[in-house]
């Protein structure tokens, strides 16, 4: 009889009792973000930016140094879950290169930044990042702390502290994180990702401000949130350009753009669960902008082969009316080191 007990302790009684201490733990200590937070560093002091000035951007999922070309990953149907040290050091040390080898950027738009996350091996990055910059201010916004993240069962994610960085040149008077609606049900909802944007308001000569919001949106859902998310960012939106502000959104929105079409040299365009935002979203004169001649992002169901791997464009460029394109191109670098691909854009007020 005692050995029965003692197996039904180990088998059943532990594991159920572990269970539910870890969700109780993490129902006590979810992260609830307001709806809005203003952040540090946004400047006491601004000097307006001319009315005519020409601004260069870079947007790019570095997908927290861990998703290079040999990883595969659990979520999107492969089997791996932390790349190999060496690997993740090698991956940090090429984004790092080259992102300081951007000449002429202004502002950078960043997602999947970590803060000493299991699977990023505790490096700070964003504290790494903020400081290889110089004339640059950062910008933090957190969209996902969870202290344990349990799956996979035999190889749990652990800790994750991770979000959105923007780096900037040019000084803002405020930057604020705004948190985005929609929530998985419980208790799943605790250990995913507290979605959010970031902007920054850049003061103009002509008494109106440029908006620079960085954003993140939802990936894992059957698209409900996403069009919950997409919604508040269109009310946002509208009364920001209502006032006669310059706005630019960029980031990774996790749909394609609306009414893409790939044009793709070599590559497998990926269609399952392909979610495309509404044409009718906003006014047609907003300016979608996006090479579609090279992916941004990769499926990671298998480690990255040309022809073999799924690929589509969901890191792209939003701008209002008032925003003249100069020029936009997707940087190539084969998946080397993130599953996502820097953009580049350049632009100027009007």
């Amino acid at each position: 009889m005692y050995k029965i007990l003692k197996i039904f302790l180990i088998v059943v009684l532990i594991p159920v009792l572990t269970l539910l201490f870890l969700i109780g733990y993490a129902t006590v200590t979810d992260y609830r973000p307001d709806s809005a937070e203003h952040l540090t560093n946004a400047g006491t002091v601004t000097i307006p930016i001319p009315d005519s000035s020409v601004i260069s951007l870079l947007i790019w999922n570095i997908g927290y140094c861990g998703l290079d070309k040999q990883m595969d990953f659990f979520y999107d149907g492969g089997k791996g879950v932390r790349t190999p040290t060496e690997q993740f050091m090698l991956n940090y040390a090429s984004i790092d290169r080259f992102l300081q080898s951007q000449d002429g950027v202004d502002i950078f738009l960043l997602q999947e930044v970590d803060i000493r996350s299991k699977r990023s091996y505790r490096l700070n990055q964003v504290e790494r990042l903020s400081g290889e910059f110089d004339g640059f201010i950062s910008f933090y916004g957190k969209n996902y702390d969870v202290f344990f993240v349990p799956v996979p069962p035999a190889q749990p994610i652990g800790a994750v502290n991770s979000g959105l960085l923007t780096l900037s040149r040019l000084v803002p008077s405020t930057a604020i994180r705004y948190s985005f609606p929609g929530k998985y049900g419980w208790p799943t909802r605790l250990f995913m990702l507290d979605r959010c944007f970031l902007v920054l308001r850049i003061p103009v000569s002509n008494g109106k401000e440029l908006l620079v919001i960085n954003t993140h949106n939802e990936a894992y859902d059957d698209g409900s949130i996403r069009d919950q998310q997409m919604a508040y960012l269109k009310e946002f939106l509208v009364e920001e350009y209502s006032r006669g502000n310059y706005i630019l959104v960029g980031g990774d929105w996790n749909q394609c753009p609306p009414g893409f079409q790939p044009a793709f040299s070599g590559e497998v365009f990926d269609t399952i669960d392909n979610k495309n935002i509404e044409p009718g979203y906003l006014p047609a004169d907003w300016q979608w902008v996006y090479d579609n001649t090279l992916p941004t992002n990769r499926r990671l169901d298998i480690p990255y082969t040309k022809g073999e791997t799924r690929t589509t464009v969901i890191d792209f460029f939003l701008l209002s009316p008032n925003i003249k394109l100069q020029d936009c191109s997707t940087i190539d670098l084969k998946f080397e080191n993130s599953d996502h691909q820097p953009v580049r854009l350049n632009i100027a007020l009007q």
